[in-house]
């Protein structure tokens, strides 16, 4: 069993599926299961590369529209991709921890109240 946190999205009683989680679905509807996404792959539907990014944040820094096929139910969702990895649409994707998304001292805010890590989309090989 692995030490890292989940990707979390919820299922809701009307079978969509939420990422990030919500109380409710768009329907109203109230969660019954939790998915964890980073046991799935998914699929690149667009891409950017930023390169004038907030303090903190790497230069440049790739940032990735996936969409994960739960159980014929889409779930899309948005994040960095790795480090020196290059990504296409249509490219297999998959989700990879990192205990830092940005450095925690750059921002005006005091690390300790914000979270840090999360995750990052790295192709399938």
């Amino acid at each position: 069993m692995s030490d890292e946190p989940p990707m979390e999205a919820q299922r809701y009683e009307d079978g969509s599926i939420s990422y990030p989680t919500h109380p409710r679905s768009l329907n109203g509807a109230e969660p019954t299961e939790t998915i964890d996404l980073s046991e799935y792959t998914a699929e690149v539907v667009t891409w950017t590369e930023s390169t004038a990014t907030p303090p903190g944040v790497r230069q440049p820094n790739t940032i990735a529209i996936v969409e994960f096929d739960v159980d014929g139910e889409r779930v899309r969702a948005v994040g960095q991709v790795v480090e020196d990895a290059d990504v296409e649409i249509g490219d297999e994707v998959e989700p990879v921890y990192a205990e830092e998304l940005r450095e925690p001292g750059a921002g005006i805010k005091e690390p300790e109240s914000q979270e840090w890590d999360g995750y990052r989309f790295q192709p399938v090989q």
